[in-house]
Formats: structure tokens, C-alpha cells, sequence
């Protein structure tokens, strides 16, 4: 089992649309079995992958298990939780751990026992780990993806010292070029931190953590989304505004996370893909709650739409393709 944040500290870079259709593709088209873990307060991935009927029923009930039912016995003194439970999500042909707003009030806690963990405080280190525990009981899956908010706190920082591997879905903008930059250096911060922590502990109680082999978590790529594209002679490309920050990416990259996360591993192409704006496939993809290349005609699909549906299913077969050879050439 691999396990793979989508995670970029800006936000509207159309995370939440590439992780459910990249998860889609691989369940669907490489037999994989994917468990999708909604990491994001908002619910975003948890309010497209489900209808709004089966949401609403799913709040209502106090039995649901939820990403607030993985931390809830932890922040009240009672250990981590004993089994998880999913949702089989069929038109996307994978698991699902929802989302939970409640998870946003959490936030205090894991801030508070992150500051214990990296003084050596064995409880405060079993709630930083909480989610390399959650890991440990979905062994049987293939991959897990994490979606997650735009946002570098205590949340994402728990979710980030879990993984094996973040991905950074990015738009066009010299914003995100700034973002790699400041994920590049929480993580190299965290990471000193947390190291610090553990060696302070008895090491009598270390065997008490799920694991304490803190953030070795690498970089397995970027994907470039969101821009506008013309054809010229024939071939599509990107506009030149949008051409023109889309050849710093490389650099940003190479700088922030190979050289300083990874520096053996230079060679690695770590240009997942690039997704141009799927303009009205994605509110068409939000009803039906459907992945994009799954969509029909009685979803809305008409004319020259179903060649956008076959363009995307193309599209996401790249980036799937190239997001696995990564995770073979990183492994």
C-alpha cells in the first residue's frame, strides 16, 4: 500500500476534481483498489463523490464514521480509534472516508499536541501520528489518497507526516509558485522538529507509536491545471500568459523540493501532467456526481461535449500512467 497527499497550501488549484478522477481512473481502468480519505473540513471530495441525499442522511446520523471519528476518541483521552468503515462509492468505483466539519474544530488539539510531541511527550506524539495509525489498518488497499485543504496547519501537517508521497496539483499563477516554497520549508522545519521529539523519548515507549519513522515522505510530482488553451497549427497549447509561468514550474520545483527533499532522486520527471480548463464538463461531472471521463448523455453530455469526455479520459490516463511510474522510480 502507497499512501499519497494532494496537497498544495493555495487554494482553488482543482485539487478536489483531480483526486476523485484520478482515484476513478485508477480503480476503474488499472484495477486498483483505492480508498479516497477526505482530510479537508470543507468536504469538498466527500460533496462531489456523494449525492446530496446520501450527504444529507450521512450527517444526520451520529453513527456515520467520518475523518472526525478517527481523532473524536483520541481529543477525549481514549486512544485511537478501534476499526475504520467506508463508503463504497460505486459510480466512481472506490472507497471513501468522509469528510467532517467538525474535524476544523480539532485544530486546537493537534496544535497543542504538536507542541508536547516535539518536547518528547509520548501523548502528544501519539496524536501527531494519528493518521500513520489510520494507515496502518488499510493495508489491504493498493493506494490511499488524502485530499486536504489549502493550508500548511495542524491538520495537514498530521496528514503530511503520515504519507509516503505528496502530490501538488497547481494552477497557473505566480501564487503557487510561491506556495512551493513555503511547503518546501514547513516541511523541512516539521521534519527537524518532530525527529527531535521522538529521540527525547523513553525508548521504552516507542514501540507504543504506530510509527515513528517521522516524515520520510517524498515529492512524487506536479500537475499543472486550470489554463486556457488555443490551437496553433493544429496543436494545443497553452496561451502565452499561461505559457510563460508554466516554464518556471520546472525550476521552482528542481529548487524547493528535489534539491531539498530528495536530491538522489534528480533524474525523476516530476511533470505528472497538465490539465487545461475543462470548462463546463466540471459542473456536468458535480451533478452527476460522476467522474469526468464517466459522463453520458443523460448526465447532459451533447455533441461536441462527448469529444471533451473522450479528451479528458485521455487526459487523466496521462496523468494516472505517469503518477504510478513515479511511484515505482521513488519507491
Amino acid at each position: 500500500m502507497k499512501s499519497i497527499a494532494f496537497f498544495n497550501n493555495k487554494g482553488g488549484v482543482g485539487k478536489t476534481t483531480l483526486i476523485c478522477n484520478v482515484a476513478s481512473y485508477l480503480s476503474n481502468y488499472e484495477d486498483m483498489k483505492v480508498l479516497l480519505i477526505d482530510a479537508d473540513p470543507q468536504c469538498n471530495a466527500t460533496q462531489l463523490l456523494l449525492s446530496e441525499d446520501r450527504v444529507e442522511t450521512m450527517y444526520d446520523s451520529f453513527d456515520t464514521f467520518t475523518i472526525h471519528s478517527v481523532i473524536h476518541p483520541l481529543s477525549i483521552g481514549k486512544g485511537y480509534a478501534k476499526d475504520i468503515e467506508v463508503i463504497t462509492v460505486d459510480d466512481y468505483g472506490i472507497d471513501l472516508i468522509p469528510g467532517d466539519p467538525r474535524l476544523a474544530l480539532k485544530e486546537d488539539l493537534l496544535s497543542k499536541d504538536w507542541q508536547d510531541s516535539i518536547a518528547g511527550d509520548i501523548r502528544g506524539l501519539r496524536t501527531s501520528f494519528m493518521f500513520s495509525e489510520l494507515l496502518g489498518k488499510c493495508s489491504h488497499y493498493d493506494l490511499v489518497l488524502f485530499d486536504m485543504g489549502p493550508s500548511l496547519g495542524s491538520i495537514n501537517r498530521a496528514v503530511l507526516l503520515a504519507c509516503d508521497f505528496f502530490l501538488s496539483p497547481m494552477s497557473i499563477d505566480i501564487f503557487s509558485l510561491r506556495a512551493i516554497e513555503n511547503i518546501s520549508v514547513s516541511i523541512a522545519e516539521w521534519r527537524r522538529k518532530l525527529l527531535h521529539g521522538v529521540e527525547q523519548v523513553d525508548p521504552s515507549l516507542k514501540d507504543d507509536l504506530p510509527d515513528h519513522g517521522a516524515f520520510r515522505i517524498k515529492f512524487l510530482g506536479y500537475v499543472a491545471q486550470q489554463y486556457i488553451q488555443k490551437a496553433r497549427q493544429g496543436v494545443k497549447r497553452p496561451v502565452d500568459a499561461y505559457e510563460k509561468i508554466m516554464r518556471r514550474i520546472p525550476k521552482h520545483i528542481e529548487t524547493n523540493f528535489v534539491k531539498k527533499l530528495q536530491p538522489t532522486f534528480s533524474s525523476v520527471n516530476y511533470r505528472i501532467g497538465t490539465i487545461p480548463n475543462l470548462h463546463s464538463l466540471i459542473p456536468m461531472s458535480q451533478s452527476a456526481h460522476k467522474p469526468i471521463f464517466g459522463l453520458k448523455a443523460k448526465d447532459g453530455v451533447r455533441g461536441a461535449h462527448f469529444n471533451k469526455v473522450k479528451d479528458a479520459e485521455a487526459i487523466f490516463e496521462s496523468v494516472a500512467s505517469r503518477m504510478v511510474e513515479n511511484l515505482g522510480a521513488l519507491s
